[in-house]
C-alpha cells in the first residue's frame, strides 16, 4: 500500500491534520517549492536534481539521507524511464514513504513497568524541557496515570520554581528539595515519596550544562545508579528534549547526550516553528535513537507521539492533495 491510498482514510487523515497544521511552515518554505518546480520544469536532468538536494538541505534532512534518497531517485527514474519532471511528484513522496514506513522501525512507545515508572528528560537549557515534561504529565494524566513532576535541575536558577508552577497548572504531584541540593538525593527521596503514594510514573527534570560534561555525566551516571538501586530496571526512559528550529545543532546536542548517557528516544520541540521540519528524519538515520515525541503546538494538548506515517503527511500533505 502506498501513501495515497493509506491517506484515502478520512480516520488516518483526520488523526494526521495536527501534522499537517504543525508541518505548515516547513511546506511552505520547502515542499511547495518542490511542487513548484516540479510543475515548472519538463526535462528531468541533472541540474534538477541537484535543485531537490537543495530543497530536501534547506529542510535538515542531512546531507547522507539528502543524498541517498536524490540518488535512490535517479536510479527509479533509470529504471522507469520517466521523463516528465511532474511524474516525479509521487515517486519522491513514494520514496520517502518506503524508506522510512517499515515493519522494523524503532519503537517509538514509551516503556512502562508493571509498578512505578521513572522517564529521565535531559537536553541543554532553552529547548523547551519544563514546558515538554508539563505536557507529558498532561498526556499521562489523561491517560489515567497518577504523575510526579521532580526538580532535579537544582543548580539553574529559577529552574525549580518554573516547574512547581507547571505542576500546579497540570494538577499533579510535584517533589523538591533546596535549591543546590544533590540531584541524586532529590530522586532517591521523591521516589519514597511516590511509592508511599501509589504515583505511576515519575517525570525528573535533570540538568543541561552541556558546557560541563564531564560533571554532567557524572551526575547522570549518579542519578541512574541510584534509580536503578531503588527501583528495577528503571529509569525506563532517557528523553532527550531537542528544539527542531535549531537544526543540525539538534544533531550535535543527541550525539553528546547520548555519549554522556544512555538515551532512549528523542522529544522535538517546536517542530510547529520551523522550515527544518526534516530534522526528525536526519536524527532518526544520523544517531539511530527513535524520536519519541514531538511538539506541534504551544497548547499542553500539543505534543504528541510520533507517528511516521503521519509525520511524512504533514511534509507532504499539499504536494499529495487530490487532483
Amino acid at each position: 500500500m502506498g501513501i495515497r491510498d493509506l491517506f484515502r482514510s478520512k480516520k488516518k487523515k483526520q488523526r494526521a491534520q495536527k501534522y499537517k497544521l504543525g508541518m505548515e511552515k516547513t511546506r511552505e518554505n520547502v515542499f511547495n517549492r518542490l511542487d513548484a518546480l516540479l510543475a515548472e520544469k519538463r526535462d528531468i536532468d541533472e541540474e534538477l536534481f541537484e535543485d531537490i538536494e537543495e530543497l530536501f538541505l534547506m529542510a535538515d534532512m542531512g546531507v547522507d539521507t539528502t543524498l541517498e534518497l536524490v540518488n535512490h531517485l535517479r536510479e527509479h527514474v533509470d529504471a522507469k524511464t520517466v521523463r516528465d519532471a511532474s511524474e516525479l511528484k509521487d515517486l519522491i513522496v513514494e520514496e520517502m514513504f518506503k524508506r522510512y514506513v517499515k515493519d522494523d522501525v524503532l519503537d517509538t512507545n514509551l516503556a512502562f513497568s508493571d509498578d512505578l515508572s521513572v522517564f529521565l528528560f535531559v537536553g541543554v537549557n532553552g529547548v523547551g524541557k519544563t514546558t515538554t515534561i508539563a505536557k507529558a504529565a498532561h498526556m499521562l494524566k489523561a491517560q489515567g496515570k497518577k504523575v510526579m513532576m521532580v526538580a532535579g535541575d537544582t543548580y539553574r536558577a529559577g529552574a525549580i520554581e518554573q516547574l512547581r508552577v507547571w505542576s500546579e497548572r497540570v494538577g499533579c504531584d510535584f517533589y523538591e528539595k533546596p535549591q543546590g541540593s544533590d540531584p541524586s538525593s532529590v530522586m532517591y527521596d521523591a521516589i519514597a515519596r511516590a511509592s508511599k503514594n501509589d504515583v505511576d510514573v515519575i517525570l525528573g527534570d535533570t540538568a543541561g550544562r552541556l558546557h560541563n560534561k564531564k560533571n554532567l555525566m557524572r551526575e547522570l551516571e549518579k542519578i541512574h545508579r541510584v534509580i536503578g538501586r531503588e527501583i528495577e530496571g528503571a529509569p525506563q526512559e532517557t528523553l532527550l528534549v531537542v528544539d527542531a528550529t535549531t537544526g543540525q545543532n539538534a544533531i550535535q546536542q543527541a550525539k553528546v547526550f547520548n555519549e554522556v548517557t544512555d538515551l532512549s528516544g528523542v522529544i522535538l520541540t517546536k517542530l510547529d516553528g520551523t522550515a527544518k521540519g526534516g530534522i526528525a528524519l536526519a536524527i532518526r538515520e544520523k544517531i539511530g535513537i527513535p524520536v519519541k515525541m514531538v511538539g506541534l503546538g504551544e497548547r499542553l494538548e500539543d505534543l504528541e507521539h510520533f507517528d511516521i506515517e503521519e509525520y511524512i503527511y504533514g511534509l507532504f500533505a499539499d504536494v499529495m492533495a487530490d487532483e
